[in-house]
């Protein structure tokens, strides 16, 4: 993952976790991250999608944490926001006359699964509840 998605959906989320009863805005979510609020907007909509937040519309409205920070793994967070391989893409059009070419993406796709694999499983290890306790 060569973006800030991540880093922004687990700051998202640490705010919620030390705000577990608020409603937060979107905007006020924007300032801690020091981003464009519609960046939160789109990957709230993710969190959502996840199960991890819950909103509500209106002057009282705002998004919050829908479970208890203890509950949520990291990895949750992390595969509510995954939009690419961590290693990376692929090349397109390698040269299948090539002896690598003919057969380097099948490989990688090999080696980008087991990576992937031994990253969520790191992050399942670790719960939401501890990374946010780090700021207290």
């Amino acid at each position: 993952m060569n973006n800030t998605r991540f880093a922004t959906a687990i700051h998202i989320m640490t705010l919620l976790a030390h705000n577990e009863q608020e409603w937060l805005t979107s905007d006020w979510i924007a300032g801690s991250v020091n981003v464009n609020p519609v960046i939160v907007r789109k990957e709230l909509i993710n969190l959502k999608k996840s199960g991890l937040v819950e909103s509500r519309q209106g002057k009282e409205g705002g998004v919050r944490i829908s479970k208890n920070p203890e509950q949520i793994n990291i990895s949750e967070i992390y595969e509510s926001v995954k939009n690419t391989e961590i290693l990376g893409k692929k090349n397109q059009n390698p040269n299948p006359l090539c002896n690598v070419g003919k057969d380097i993406n099948k490989n990688l796709s090999l080696l980008f699964n087991d990576t992937d694999d031994l990253v969520l499983k790191f992050l399942k290890k670790k719960k939401l509840s501890d990374f946010s306790n780090q700021f207290v």
